[in-house]
């Protein structure tokens, strides 16, 4: 009878730890999908902070191109102002749509600049372009880290017998950064 009890313990003991191990792996797996995510936003904003100083840049030598700049801070504010639960589809896709046309838009202002020579010599618009290109690139990457710990996060939710866990605490699985088709169309550029 003893030896029962002490079995009995042991089992409930070991299931108990195994519980312990596999929730603690899933919020860990969570808060890293938190963090990604907002290493994402983070690098947003670093672009959506150097653009007031580009637009700045730009005015004085391109004034006839108000539409162009216009364009761009519109495209920034709402860019900036979507605040989003990186759980919900229809939420993340229209902040990718607001981020795609953040981009569409400082690309026409890039190509508009083409026609002032006299403002590529300037050292500061040169180096808020660059710095521009740098956010890019880092979005890309941070994009791409998003989603590497996301697919990590989603594969252990549906792996067996961490599904149990997961389902048992009410884990969802994390949604991707697709581009959605519209990404796919290159912006068009008028003169």
């Amino acid at each position: 009878m003893k030896k029962t009890r002490l079995i009995i313990i042991a089992v409930v003991l070991v299931l108990g730890l195994w519980l312990t191990s596999k929730y603690n792996g899933l919020v860990n797996g969570d808060e890293s999908v938190k963090t990604a995510w907002s290493q994402v936003e983070n690098v947003y904003q670093r672009r959506a902070d150097l653009i007031p100083n580009l637009v700045n840049t730009v005015k004085w030598a391109a004034a006839q191109e108000q539409n162009v700049l216009t364009a761009v801070v519109e495209a920034r504010a709402n860019a900036t102002k979507t605040n989003i639960d990186i759980k919900d589809v229809d939420a993340l896709a229209q902040y990718q749509k607001s981020q795609w046309e953040l981009s569409s838009a400082l690309w026409r202002l890039l190509m508009v600049t083409e026609n002032y020579p006299e403002l590529k010599s300037i050292e500061a618009f040169r180096d808020l372009t660059v710095q521009l290109e740098g956010t890019e690139n880092r979005i890309s990457v941070e994009r791409m880290n998003y989603n590497t710990v996301v697919k990590s996060f989603n594969i252990m939710l549906r792996s067996f017998p961490t599904n149990i866990v997961a389902k048992l605490f009410g884990f969802e699985k994390a949604n991707l950064f697709d581009a959605e088709e519209w990404a796919e169309i290159a912006p068009e550029v008028q003169f």
